[in-house]
């Protein structure tokens, strides 16, 4: 299955990696950069697992687009600024589902300023474009 080329798109960077043996197997980048063992949530094993993966991915390009965010805005983004990212693994009747908590630190700005950043880096992120009405995402000011 190929995806359609949008008009004007610019393919910034791909990122390739190579997984084998599920979640108790292994990842490894193509240029070697990542090279990790992977284990069951909550596994007795010494290997990270996808949703953790997802959660560091996410918060880290949603600091990014924060500092989109606040360039735009005229403002600095707090030098402290920290997301403590939550994906959790669930389950019901039909299947497993993910759900997210953005816990999000960004010192010295007040909340109506904090609020607005983060809603429009939530409209900016590719992580959570992604997340939009296939998980449900809470995001805290802390």
């Amino acid at each position: 299955m190929q995806t359609a080329i949008k008009t004007g798109e610019q393919v910034l960077y791909t990122a390739k990696t190579r997984t084998t043996g599920g979640r108790n197997g292994a990842s490894r980048s193509s240029d070697g950069r990542l090279d990790l063992k992977l284990t069951h949530p909550g596994g007795k094993g010494e290997g990270t697992n996808p949703e953790q993966l997802f959660a560091t991915g996410w918060s880290a390009c949603f600091i990014g687009a924060l500092e989109i965010a606040a360039a735009g805005s005229g403002l600095k983004l707090p030098a402290d600024t920290a997301i403590d990212a939550e994906v959790d693994l669930a389950k019901y009747d039909q299947g497993y589902f993910l759900k997210a908590r953005m816990n999000v630190s960004l010192p010295g700005l007040d909340e109506e300023t904090a609020f607005k950043l983060i809603n429009e880096a939530h409209n900016t992120c590719p992580y959570s474009k992604l997340s939009k009405g296939n998980i449900d995402v809470e995001f805290n000011l802390i």
